[in-house]
């Protein structure tokens, strides 16, 4: 081997070290180390991360989904879906704004907006369809976003999905319906959500 040969040789293995051990003490070698590898891992690196914490809102993107200021993956942000509600969409391209869609998100963005709130989750789920956060968010003051949207009138008690407090937000819609509290002064069946129109259909019924 020519000397220049070995030279460039000797190069090459002394680029490929260095680049190996930058990779070593990288900030990308610790976050694939923290990615969880299986969906049990997941929901534990969640409930280490998130479960109990207090966080600040950062954005409202509706009523029932948040923002807030801790990195997820690789974006910045957490988004947060609210477990156990559904309220109308208010700029959802599949929908379109729904009836109360704006005031439920003006409401949501009231009690939260730059505000600290601290992250509730459920040990058997932890994320929903779309990678979002599911949790229960306490307020400032001591109550829960979740409960407060329902019990105003402001959201529906989703019904598609069993968590720890199904049957009590059950019971929150039920008082708001009969007191006539926010959306459900007016609503009609043609605008509630088409899930619950199908899972309720005698929903709005006079009895």
């Amino acid at each position: 081997m020519s000397r220049r040969r070995k030279a460039g040789v000797i190069a090459l293995c002394l680029l490929l070290a260095a680049v190996f051990i930058w990779l070593d003490h990288s900030p990308l070698k610790r976050r694939w180390h923290q990615q969880p590898k299986s969906e049990a891992q997941a929901r534990a690196y969640d409930l280490e991360k998130y479960h109990k914490k207090t966080f600040t809102v950062i954005k409202v993107v509706d009523g029932d989904t948040i923002d807030i200021d801790i990195p997820d993956a690789n974006k910045n942000y957490t988004r947060i879906r609210l477990w156990g509600i559904d309220t109308p969409e208010s700029k959802s391209p599949d929908t379109g704004v729904m009836y109360f869609g704006p005031q439920a998100a003006e409401f949501t963005s009231e009690l939260t907006r730059r505000k600290n709130v601290t992250v509730y989750l459920e040990e058997h789920r932890t994320r929903g369809k779309y990678g979002r956060l599911l949790a229960y968010v306490q307020l400032p003051d001591g109550r829960f976003l979740n409960e407060v949207l329902v019990a105003e009138g402001f959201a529906y008690a989703d019904l598609r999905f069993r968590h720890s407090f199904y049957h009590r937000y059950q019971q929150l819609e039920a008082s708001a319906r009969r007191q006539k509290k926010g959306l459900w002064e007016k609503v009609t069946r043609e605008q509630l959500p088409e899930w619950l129109q199908r899972m309720r259909p005698n929903l709005l019924q006079k009895k």
